[in-house]
């Protein structure tokens, strides 16, 4: 008997317990979570591309003649402008040259001047049958030779001025020029491999990226390469250091051929740099514009985890406060969002905060999240 009475009292107790136990949990307050109410935007999507600078002009110093170096006129590494003196040649053989060729014209021109009095001689004595024709016709063969040694002499005299001017060295671009590679007193000679120095024009800058060839072709059906794309084309880029360049560029170009090798094709983009900041070589990154997505939902990332199956989903609040699971389709990042066309729409309130107290299912008190600053 007692332990029959023991027994029911024992279930007794356990179905008390469990009872109050149910009842404590239907009085559990809803789970006060964070929530983002979505809505939809038209967004513009990129991709980070690796690039490199490239300066807008080039132009190796050379010498025209040959000669030895007596004074170099720039600053390393200083600003030029077209036109601008680099370098002097020792002009002495240079100005020799003119001298001979300056003589070489006078003789000429007192050859053209006997051969022209000569000729008006002739002319007068076969007026008059004192001369035969054929005496006439030398003297025309001798002033037209006369006239043509002059031009030759007129010619070799302009090419030695060329010369003589070629013995100064001119900058032939703006920018910037780099280290000399020369000194005073070397000599240098006309069509040598080595230049002087280089100028390099720094502003603006091209930046080449490479590109898949099926990404090529997709930007030129949908992206920015299409014909009326609402794509815009202005690009953002990353320095080194993973600052972002306050100058925005713009794609100018595409170039005509696929590396058979890497099956890329390399894009041209054009940068302001009107402080230097950009230096040819340079690495850089570049985010460039795929396509334009109409009604795209952003979704924080914060909101955002993955299944076990590696799918992407968000916790959302439903009807009377109930929360629901959501699958997602992600097409790409957008700062602190993802970009979403799939799973949620615009008005769904997505938790943010609060997950790891939730489950679907839960009945939760949903509270909108501050206002965030703007984030590119």
């Amino acid at each position: 008997m007692r332990l029959a009475a023991y027994a029911l009292f024992s279930s007794l107790s356990v179905a008390m317990m469990a009872s109050a136990a149910s009842a404590q949990q239907q009085e559990r307050p809803p789970t006060p979570v964070t929530v983002v109410t979505l809505e939809a935007k038209t967004v513009t999507v990129t991709s980070t591309l690796p690039g490199r600078v490239v300066a807008s002009g080039v132009a190796e110093v050379r010498p025209q003649v040959n000669g030895i170096i007596v004074d170099r006129l720039f600053e390393e590494g200083s600003p030029v402008k077209e036109g601008d003196i680099l370098y002097r040649i020792d002009p002495a053989t240079y100005k020799a040259q003119v001298v001979a060729a300056q003589a070489a014209v006078n003789q000429a021109q007192v050859s053209l001047d006997a051969a022209n009095r000569d000729l008006k001689r002739m002319e007068t004595l076969r007026k008059s049958n004192v001369t035969s024709e054929q005496a006439l016709e030398a003297a025309i063969t001798t002033r037209d030779t006369a006239n043509a040694g002059l031009q030759v002499a007129k010619a070799q005299m302009l090419a030695a001025n060329i010369d003589l001017e070629r013995t100064t060295i001119r900058a032939q671009l703006s920018g910037v020029i780099g280290l000399s590679l020369t000194t005073q007193g070397a000599l240098i000679i006309s069509g040598q491999a080595a230049p002087l120095a280089v100028i390099r024009k720094l502003d603006p800058v091209y930046v080449d990226v490479a590109q898949s060839a099926a990404d090529l072709v997709r930007w030129k059906r949908n992206g920015p390469l299409a014909a009326g794309s609402k794509v815009d084309t202005k690009v953002e880029l990353m320095l080194a250091d993973r600052t972002t360049y306050e100058q925005t560029g713009e794609l100018t170009a595409a170039e005509p051929n696929v590396d058979e090798q890497t099956g890329v094709v390399t894009l041209r983009l054009k940068f302001p740099n009107p402080d230097e900041m950009l230096l040819p070589g340079m690495y850089v990154q570049v985010e460039m514009p795929q396509g334009v997505i109409e009604d795209a939902i952003l979704v924080p990332q914060e909101g955002v985890s993955r299944d076990r199956r590696g799918n992407p989903t968000a916790m959302v609040v439903g009807p009377d406060n109930v929360v629901e699971e959501r699958i997602l389709t992600v097409v790409s990042d957008r700062g602190s969002d993802w970009i979403v066309t799939d799973g949620v729409k615009a008005g769904d309130k997505v938790i943010v905060e609060g997950l790891q107290k939730i489950a679907a299912g839960a009945t939760v008190a949903p509270e909108e999240r501050a206002e965030q600053p703007a984030q590119n």
